[in-house]
């Protein structure tokens, strides 16, 4: 368990199970997330296709819902595509969207103090009562889906986990 999930563990205990993660967040894979992300250069997925789909394998995540994080209406005009979804379509899986988001500044302009402190942008639409894995790009401070869990958990979901391209 690494150094933000213990901490997360003792302020909010229970509300994620774990994170796997395919990759180590680094400084070659930070420019390959801005290619996927704001470029939408979809062949950086292509690449990572084998790997990224024999991490999920190995998960045991196969079988739970797979939750997808949305996207504000903005943002999703602004890129395009949900990456989120992309990487759940490259793990052969059907995403799952029961989120609504409203839009916010990017995470990655926030600081990790700003990313800590932020309100939940998130609304569940549709509460659902089996395991779920929600996927994303990046854990970087757990913040996206803790704030996803808490509403799952809220409303009676058993158990969240999360699986994300970088860690």
């Amino acid at each position: 368990m690494c150094h933000d999930c213990e901490k997360w563990e003792k302020t909010n205990p229970g509300l994620l199970e774990r994170n796997v993660a395919a990759f180590p967040y680094n400084a070659f894979n930070k420019d390959l997330v801005a290619r996927l992300k704001y470029r939408g250069d979809y062949a950086v997925l292509d690449a990572y296709k084998e790997h990224l789909q024999n991490v999920w394998l190995a998960s045991g995540y196969e079988g739970k819902l797979v939750l997808s994080v949305p996207l504000s209406s903005r943002r999703l005009h602004e890129r395009g595509f949900n990456q989120s979804e992309a990487i759940i379509h490259v793990l052969e899986e059907v995403p799952l969207s029961i989120f609504e988001r409203s839009h916010s500044e990017k995470q990655s302009k926030r600081g990790r103090k700003d990313r800590m402190q932020s309100e939940n942008p998130f609304r569940l639409s549709n509460p659902v009562t089996d395991p779920v894995v929600i996927v994303d790009d990046i854990y970087t401070t757990g913040r996206t889906v803790r704030h996803m869990a808490s509403l799952l958990k809220e409303q009676g979901c058993p158990s969240v986990s999360s699986f994300t391209i970088f860690r």
